[in-house]
């Protein structure tokens, strides 16, 4: 591929630059830069108010969720502007992060399956960050194993009913509406019986509990539903076909964290290059040097992926299997990255906050490092899917594959 700009796409590099510089909320630049991967904040706002109002005045100008139909809330621009937007909205982006889950998989899911009146009404003020959505996947029950899942949904005339307990779910408790992946057919083999809807997250029956990280923040959340009723109109896909919908939330979140992760890498480069180690710059160690080496040429291969699934992307494909694999290199990368400027710290490196080295940049990584490695499928889900699907290896034993789900062993099945 050639990286260099197009006449075209020069031209639409310099108007996004020169919009940037002129709207972006420079007072939280500095802060926003300093922060990484498990600690984004601002300590004078509301991070979340600070990012809808970003959201929304790029959406009033036409910057928003850019490769979206117009008439969707985006800008109908092509996968390589898209590209050329993040460069230049640099350290502003990240506020970004809040809307992930909608922008990049919700949204493409409620695109491909929901009427075209639910499309208008939905997906602008999606775009525009005035609603925030999240993803209702992981169960206690079934974490990677998504078909695994135990929420019920009842047909009731024109409702649905749904019962059940979700884990794990990201920004549930600042969001507005999610998607929801049900059973619906307990007596077919578990991928069979799946149906997915999307729901306001204020209905009754619907409880949010966040979870308590080990980095002291609450970025996920339990949510259980109690008789909680949707309209058969918000179901997305056919009945018992949710399992192909979900696939495609599936495949567009593997490639939203996998090329939208930040893998420190700059950081530590920067942090190795101050660092002073025997009386001299940590850069200058060998031992140092063949570890940033290593990770540098993980993070281009990295980044090279990414813009590979964007050129098939600019050629009208669906995101494939083969986006597992960033996520599968980037997830573990962090923790490694993470731990190792921790060691050059020494015994500073078990402090954590504002008087820790770089006010515990490192810490924090580590820290929510773990969550990336889960979150979207473990790293043994995403070596299955790159095995049995890009690479056409014999698949894993599943005895349950084909056995009807409510005859599937469980413990507290006698």
């Amino acid at each position: 591929m050639n990286f260099d700009d197009t006449p075209q796409e020069a031209v639409f590099r310099a108007e996004a630059r020169a919009w940037i510089v002129a709207n972006a909320p420079k007072q939280y630049e500095d802060e926003l830069r300093a922060s990484s991967l498990g600690r984004i904040a601002l300590k004078n706002a509301d991070i979340l108010d600070v990012a809808k109002a970003w959201q929304k005045k790029k959406a009033d100008a036409g910057w928003a969720c850019l490769h979206w139909p117009k008439d969707y809330g985006g800008r109908g621009a092509s996968p390589i502007e898209r590209v050329i937007w993040q460069q230049e909205e640099g350290p502003f982006g990240k506020l970004s992060g809040l809307f992930i889950i909608g922008h990049g998989m919700c949204g493409p899911t409620m695109m491909a399956y929901a009427s075209e009146e639910h499309k208008r009404q939905y997906l602008p003020p999606l775009a525009s960050g005035e609603k925030v959505w999240c993803q209702l996947f992981s169960e206690p029950a079934g974490g990677s194993d998504v078909a695994g899942l135990r929420t019920r949904a009842e047909k009731r005339g024109d409702e649905w009913v749904i019962n059940g307990q979700k884990i794990w779910t990201s920004g549930a408790h600042y969001s507005d509406y999610g998607i929801l992946l049900t059973r619906t057919d307990p007596t077919v083999p578990k991928h069979k019986g799946l149906t997915m809807f999307f729901l306001d997250m204020k209905s009754p029956g619907v409880e949010v509990r966040p979870i308590k990280q080990a980095s002291g923040h609450s970025d996920f959340n339990e949510v259980y539903f109690t008789d909680v009723v949707i309209p058969d109109s918000q179901r997305l896909g056919a009945v018992n076909d949710g399992w192909n919908v979900a696939l495609t939330t599936l495949m567009n979140e593997r490639m939203s964290i996998g090329a939208g992760v930040a893998t420190g890498v700059p950081e530590l480069f920067a942090f190795c290059s101050n660092l002073m180690l025997d009386d001299r710059p940590a850069i200058e160690d060998r031992n140092v040097r063949s570890k940033l080496a290593h990770w540098a040429v993980r993070a281009s291969g990295l980044k090279y992926t990414s813009l590979r699934a964007i050129s098939a992307l600019s050629k009208g494909e669906r995101p494939g299997p083969e986006n597992s694999i960033g996520k599968l290199v980037a997830a573990p990368m962090i923790q490694d990255v993470a731990a190792y400027a921790l060691d050059l710290q020494g015994a500073a490196g078990v402090l954590s906050g504002p008087e820790a080295e770089l006010a515990g940049k490192f810490q924090a990584m580590l820290l929510r490092a773990p969550g990336t490695r889960v979150e979207g499928g473990t790293d043994e889900i995403m070596r299955n899917i790159i095995a049995e699907r890009v690479l056409g290896l014999p698949g894993d034993v599943r005895v349950d594959k084909d056995v009807p789900f409510n005859q599937v062993p469980t413990k507290g099945r006698a």
